[in-house]
């Protein structure tokens, strides 16, 4: 489904809505179109050009620190698609999440203790520390910022944006 980045009055970026939410946005004006596709969306009553970037009338005050939480998909994206040990990038269906500090041992499911790994580096990880399996991280695992996972797969039009 096509997404549409809405941003508050200010012109920073607030998240990505799908487009039929986008579209009541736009009709309830509560927002107006910054950017548009050449296509255009039509109906009986209206002809509207296909939104890519939508701007908040009103501006929305939001928290800085929003909690992110972990998901594979996240930890994925974050890591590039790529596994943290070897560095090979991979197919999403073809990595795993590891647990850098085992769960059996205490580690927590969080941003700073799961990255991404091949089924082949994982296995021979397997439920000890990366220093006891004498295998390395290339990078420290890290909390992505909010925005972050809205930058990932962005189109061209919302580069000036972020």
């Amino acid at each position: 489904m096509h997404r549409v980045l809405v941003l508050n009055a200010t012109f920073e970026p607030l998240n990505t809505v799908s487009m039929p939410r986008a579209v009541s946005l736009l009709l309830a004006e509560k927002a107006e179109i910054v950017e548009a596709a050449e296509a255009y969306l039509r109906s009986q009553h209206i002809m509207l050009p296909m939104p890519l970037v939508i701007r908040l009338v009103t501006y929305v005050r939001i928290p800085r620190m929003l909690p992110l939480g972990v998901t594979r998909r996240g930890v994925l994206k974050r890591d590039n698609f790529s596994c943290q040990y070897c560095g090979r990038t991979q197919s999403s269906s073809d990595l795993t999440l590891d647990h850098v500090l085992p769960r059996s041992r205490g580690g927590k499911n969080t941003w700073e203790n799961v990255v991404a790994a091949c089924k082949p580096c994982n296995h021979r990880k397997g439920n000890r520390t990366p220093a006891e399996a004498h295998v390395r991280l290339l990078r420290q695992p890290f909390r992505p910022r909010y925005l972050a996972l809205v930058v990932f797969d962005m189109p061209l039009a919302w580069q000036k944006y972020l």
